[in-house]
């Protein structure tokens, strides 16, 4: 998961170089790209394309998955938040820890492209892959989509490891299924998901 890279830290407290995290974190994607190999050469027919409809069908997946990605970024989260933070008004500031976490390693122009490759290419490439591909795909040869989208939803939110950041994460689970399911195939769901993530990347390294 993206959010994994938030939690890497020396003993020192300090934030632990970005290759050792990539490295640390490609590792996980590695298990989770090899289980729809696996469940693909196993019990389909082969083609990640064919199975989980891993592919950008149309010219327009990509611009209105990000134009999705932003909406909820700017839009939904925010509008779910909202009552929370009459009551707290720290409340913003502790949603955007988990990324800043993520931005604190990147010291140099390098690092803070891998972080954006890895949070803005390779998490939403790889999760969708697996949570609206293989775990979504699954839900729905067994159960009805008004069951299996929001089940997927809301393992895709458990996965961050994230209390107070699951709610948004768990909606944007829902955007994301609808978009898998309604389309049969990820290319839009793709494209929601790196920009919603290079929109929070792009805020916190300008905020650096």
């Amino acid at each position: 998961m993206a959010e994994a890279l938030t939690n890497y830290h020396s003993s020192s407290g300090a934030p632990l170089p970005v290759a050792v995290i990539a490295a640390d974190v490609s590792g996980l994607w590695l298990g989770l790209i090899g289980a729809a190999i696996y469940a693909s050469r196993v019990h389909g027919s082969g083609s990640l394309a064919r199975d989980f409809g891993f592919k950008v069908g149309s010219w327009w997946d990509l611009p209105v998955g990000a134009a999705v990605g932003l909406a909820c970024q700017y839009g939904v989260i925010p509008l779910i938040y909202l009552p929370f933070r009459h009551v707290d008004r720290s409340l913003t500031q502790q949603l955007g820890q988990p990324a800043q976490r993520e931005t604190a390693a990147a010291h140099s122009s390098g690092s803070v492209v891998v972080i954006f490759l890895f949070l803005a290419v390779g998490a939403p490439l790889v999760e969708e892959l697996f949570f609206r591909g293989l775990l979504l795909r699954s839900l729905l040869e067994r159960t009805r989509p008004a069951l299996a989208i929001p089940v997927s939803a809301v393992l895709f939110g458990l996965a961050h490891f994230e209390a107070l950041q699951f709610g948004g994460l768990a909606v944007f689970g829902l955007v994301l299924g609808v978009l898998a399911w309604r389309t049969g195939r990820l290319g839009p769901s793709i494209g929601a998901h790196a920009a919603f993530n290079a929109a929070a990347v792009a805020a916190l390294v300008h905020i650096h």
